[in-house]
């Protein structure tokens, strides 16, 4: 029998942390591998690597005495933190905590420098180069550890926006000129003039650094596929069964097209803004400042931003414009996942196969398997970012007569949608590079179908008068098999067809009847650019 502490008492690493895990109560696994480990020396050192990080957490989540873990890639709650962090890290500058911060700041300063450039405003005079510097340093240089001087301050006054004003008010006090004007940090503003302009920042950035040129890239890389294969034929698929032949090519070209009308209204949403106080009439401002026309200050420094403003608004900006935002995005990703699926569904017909990776590993239990897994993690994390997404769109645009907060919480996950939206298409870029056509099998696939010439068949009989040229062929095809010979015998006996044209149909294979899909394969990039 083995004796062992209780597991918070005994040291990782110790004799009896080994006795803890190989005592005869111990799973089996843990029995099987301590054996393993004594007959293959080299396998102690690879479970020590496991162990080791499970220890580390555990020894880390007693000795702060609350029972929690500090963050990081292995105790971060969501996946996008944790296992996705690299593929998303990114997105950290524009999403984070930090980023919302960073973004207030801006805009804070900005609005301050704004209110210096207004003749009517007397108290605030035109800045100095000097500074007019500091408040540009302050709006751009923001770092992580300022960030953090924020929070500290937020911790004492229980409120985010208004900490953001305590510390600039802190950071360009030393400079004598600005120090005469702190208190028009912030001046006739609400909270959410300032953080509807941080948002619109954000997602500003997010759309043209990171999803705009990953969607791009996707765009591209359909359009190669569809120039490379462009002849090259298959049989397509309606309800699931043979019909009308296609090029690889062209289904690429469909894919593509699709994914790049999506990117150009994408490209086309405006983002808004509004700084018009506390229930959109800019009644602090005139009640200050009555001569001052507040609507042309507000859109010249709303535009002086890069966004638009909207002319009517409460305390908030209603967010319209970031549901039409996600809308595309969601399409895009609709669009995706229906490419991913029938990618997914190619493979598994043998139409594709797939670069193998030394040390990759496709089943536990299966050692032959090539899954089409990065097909799989996208389609899957595109439902993630939709539902996500969806959600945004849905709610943003609701708020209970001039405002509510019911907006505040939800709009810190504007990042959530987009790392889920990214992480997915990085998979379906990596799963479109480990592509290898099989034309062998298409060929054969083709070559099965020859009941798929029933259509270009009773076409023509229509054309020159033959009655019942659908029922014969139905009556023909359906239900029975198929082959060249049958065809050609078939055609061989039809009455009422000139010779011309019953040579051109005897001539007509499965893998040539794909009407004009190679010139809309090969037109596509053409086609693409002019969306622009």
């Amino acid at each position: 029998m083995s004796l062992a502490l209780p597991a918070s008492l005994t040291p990782p690493g110790s004799r009896q942390s080994q006795h803890r895990i190989i005592g005869p109560t111990a799973p089996a696994p843990a029995r099987r591998l301590h054996r393993a480990c004594r007959r293959h020396p080299d396998l102690s050192a690879s479970a020590a690597a496991v162990r080791a990080p499970v220890e580390e957490a555990q020894l880390a989540s007693h000795s702060n005495g609350t029972g929690t873990l500090e963050l990081s890639e292995l105790t971060a709650v969501g996946p996008l933190d944790g296992r996705y962090a690299s593929k998303v890290s990114a997105l950290r500058q524009t999403f984070s905590e930090y980023g919302l911060i960073r973004f207030r700041i801006l805009v804070e300063c900005r609005w301050l420098q704004q209110l210096a450039a207004i003749p009517e405003v007397t108290e605030v005079p035109a800045f100095s180069a000097e500074g007019y510097s500091v408040l540009d340093q302050l709006a751009t240089g923001f770092g992580v550890q300022d960030a953090a001087a924020v929070k500290k301050v937020e911790s004492v006054t229980n409120h985010d926006v208004k900490a953001i004003e305590y510390v600039i008010k802190e950071r360009i006090g030393h400079n004598p000129e600005l120090a005469k004007v702190l208190e028009f940090t912030h001046f006739a503003c609400t909270s959410e003039d300032i953080n509807n302009l941080a948002h619109g920042l954000m997602l500003q950035e997010a759309v043209h650094h990171q999803l705009l040129p990953v969607m791009d890239n996707i765009i591209k890389a359909l359009q190669r596929l569809a120039e490379q294969y462009a002849a090259v034929p298959m049989l397509s698929r309606t309800h699931g069964q043979t019909a009308s032949p296609t090029t690889m090519g062209k289904e690429m070209a469909n894919v593509a097209y699709r994914l790049a009308r999506q990117r150009q209204q994408l490209k086309a949403v405006p983002i808004y803004g509004k700084m018009a106080g506390a229930v959109g009439n800019y009644n602090a401002h005139i009640s200050a400042y009555p001569d001052v026309q507040w609507d042309v200050v507000a859109e010249e420094f709303v535009s002086g931003l890069g966004l638009q403003l909207n002319p009517y608004v409460t305390q908030i900006e209603p967010h319209d414009y970031i549901a039409e935002l996600f809308g595309v995005v969601m399409r895009f990703n609709t669009i995706l996942l229906d490419f991913d699926r029938d990618m997914w569904s190619y493979i598994s017909l043998g139409y594709f196969k797939q670069k193998t990776f030394a040390g990759e590993v496709g089943s536990s239990t299966m050692p032959h398997k090539v899954n089409p897994i990065d097909f799989e993690n996208s389609e899957g994390n595109l439902g993630m970012a939709n539902a996500v997404m969806q959600h945004l769109a849905n709610k943003l645009p609701i708020s209970r007569w001039q405002r509510d907060l019911t907006d505040s919480t939800v709009l810190r996950n504007l990042g959530v949608g987009v790392g889920y939206s990214l992480l997915a298409y990085s998979s379906t870029l990596r799963g479109i590079g480990k592509l290898q056509l099989n034309e062998e099998r298409l060929a054969a696939d083709l070559d099965s179908s020859w009941e798929v010439l029933a259509e270009p068949i009773q076409t023509v009989m229509r054309r020159y008068g033959v009655e019942e040229p659908y029922e014969k062929l139905k009556a023909f095809t359906r239900g029975n098999r198929v082959t060249a010979e049958s065809m050609q015998e078939f055609v061989e006996g039809l009455d009422g067809i000139p010779d011309d044209a019953k040579q051109t149909l005897k001539h007509l294979t499965p893998a040539t009847y794909i009407g004009n899909a190679v010139e809309q394969a090969r037109q596509i990039v053409a086609k693409c650019n002019a969306l622009e």
